[in-house]
């Protein structure tokens, strides 16, 4: 039987005569392999850029509570579907202050213009960026407990051009004698959030330095060089030592998940050697996380090559020195192709599905410990956001999504700390045939003695899947719950069925399965 969890998808010879994916009437058969171990998983997310700037600080309360549980919420109702998707990270974007700069700062959108706490006088003021704290406080009151603090530019009063973007050379918008100014600005933050209750877990000082980030972008940002981002992580080390600060430093946030491993970029490319590798100046530093972050855009189409660029990425990050995890921190659907486009704003199925399997390949093939997406809270005609808005800054409408159930098919029952399990289907199904019809991965949380499966039926017919256990010593399978997102459900509880007996999974749908093990 093949593989079907991804243990060792590479050693499945996709041109074995073995009997290939039968009718899907048939009922597949499952077994999920306690000895087969895999990533401990950190947790799920999103970032506030840039809506909740608006939101959080303008909008009525009521409202502002019902995105909020929408996203981090961990209740039920009477008939137990779940309130939120239970989000566990949560991405403060650090603003580079072209808010103050107006139509001034190039950037056209107010709504893409960030507030900073730096003054133009160089002083602090921790009233900025309210409406972005008050979600964050929001996060926290609802269980979450890791946050990332990320930087898209450095704030304008240390940067070259004097605005929050660069001038199109691929060079860091910051001069190397300001490396210090800027760690020391983003201590402060740290400290000033370790001191409210809701400290960073990671600081992230970088976003996304393979592009050049010019006026043209639109919003703020900054390219950098590797040689660079090295600079600013030894700067960045030595505040975070100096003002006491639990939190790591997270890199280098790569634009596509390619510049991991490869890449054409001359100095902005190979990056896990580069930060990780055995001639790395910086993988030693005591605050700098053992981690590669990378945003899965422009790489999941077709499926072949976004298996193989995951297969490269899980590569790259095994051939680093010590341990390094691999955390997918950023995507929305940007890529336009036969299956998908970006643009038009659609609260269906459609994205959800589209999602969820680049969720579970950057799960199961690149090994990710932590999956983010990109704007929680959406103003745009765009496929970009979990909860949808109007608009406008003072009020409006809000509009869940089936992407945000989707997502909450993994977020909500895969909690921190469970780990994903290998196991066998019994249709041999490789994993570019899966991506067409019923992709399966698997996860158990010692302490809640949980088992999660996730179920993604990305095909046009149900399936009918049973649920088996292997090496599970004594431990068997009970009270099997179906939660279900489909274009009538809404991550909606489903009747429990015995351990033995078969779920269907409807067309067109994400299912989530969540049993109890014990003896």
């Amino acid at each position: 039987m093949a593989i079907f969890w991804i243990s060792a998808f590479s050693c499945q010879d996709k041109n074995t005569e073995e009997t290939r994916v039968t009718s899907y009437t048939d009922t597949l058969s499952l077994t999920v392999n306690f000895e087969d171990q895999h990533q401990e998983v950190k947790g799920f997310g999103a970032s506030d850029a840039w809506s909740t700037q608006f939101v959080g600080k303008n909008w009525p309360l009521e409202k502002r509570e019902q995105i909020a549980d929408y996203l981090f919420s961990m209740e039920t109702t009477p008939e137990g579907n779940p309130k939120g998707i239970g989000l566990s990270t949560w991405r403060f974007n650090i603003g580079a202050g072209s808010a103050r700069q107006g139509k001034n700062s190039g950037i056209g959108d107010p709504w893409r213009r960030a507030e900073s706490f730096l003054r133009a006088d160089s002083t602090y003021n921790w009233n900025k960026q309210a409406g972005q704290q008050w979600f964050m406080q929001a996060a926290s009151e609802r269980g979450v407990k890791d946050f990332i603090g990320f930087v898209n530019s450095p704030p304008v009063l240390l940067t070259q051009t004097g605005k929050a973007f660069g001038d199109g050379s691929g060079q860091a918008n910051i001069s190397e004698k300001y490396y210090d100014d800027f760690a020391d600005y983003l201590a402060r933050i740290g400290q000033y959030f370790k001191n409210k209750g809701t400290p960073f877990t990671y600081i992230s000082p970088v976003n996304e330095p393979q592009w050049d980030w010019s006026q043209g972008n639109g919003q703020e940002g900054s390219p950098y060089q590797n040689d660079q981002i090295s600079g600013v992580i030894v700067a960045l080390d030595q505040k975070i030592r100096e003002y006491n600060l639990e939190a790591k430093i997270e890199v280098p946030e790569a634009a596509q998940i390619n510049f991991l491993y490869d890449g054409d970029l001359t100095g902005r490319s190979h990056q896990a050697e580069h930060f990780f590798g055995s001639d790395s100046k910086v993988k030693d530093l005591p605050t700098l996380a053992p981690k590669m972050a990378g945003h899965s855009y422009f790489t999941t189409w077709p499926v072949s090559e976004m298996i193989e660029q995951r297969q490269k990425v899980r590569e790259s990050i095994e051939k680093a020195s010590g341990s390094i995890e691999y955390w997918m921190s950023e995507y929305c659907i940007l890529a336009d192709n036969e299956q998908i486009q970006g643009g038009g704003r659609d609260l269906g199925m459609s994205p959800a599905l589209y999602v969820a399997r680049v969720l579970h390949y950057d799960m199961t093939i690149a090994n990710a410990v932590s999956w983010q997406w990109w704007l929680a809270v959406s103003p745009y005609d765009y496929k970009d956001g979990l909860v949808y808005i109007d608009k406008d800054t003072q009020n409006g409408e809000v509009y869940d999504s089936k992407l945000l159930w989707g997502l909450g098919n993994f977020s909500r029952f895969i909690r921190p700390g469970a780990v994903r399990l290998g196991g066998s289907r019994s249709d041999n199904a490789t994993p570019e045939e899966a991506a067409g019809q019923l992709m399966v991965s698997a996860y158990f949380h010692d302490e809640q003695n949980k088992l999660t499966i996730v179920l993604v039926n990305y095909g046009d017919r149900e399936r009918p899947v049973t649920v088996s256990l292997e090496n599970a010593g004594d431990h068997t399978l009970s009270n099997l719950t179906p939660y279900l997102t489909s274009s009538e459900a809404d991550l909606q509880k489903q009747e429990a069925v015995a351990s033995d007996e078969s779920v269907t999974v409807p067309a067109r749908s994400i299912m989530t399965l969540q049993g109890d093990v014990g003896q």
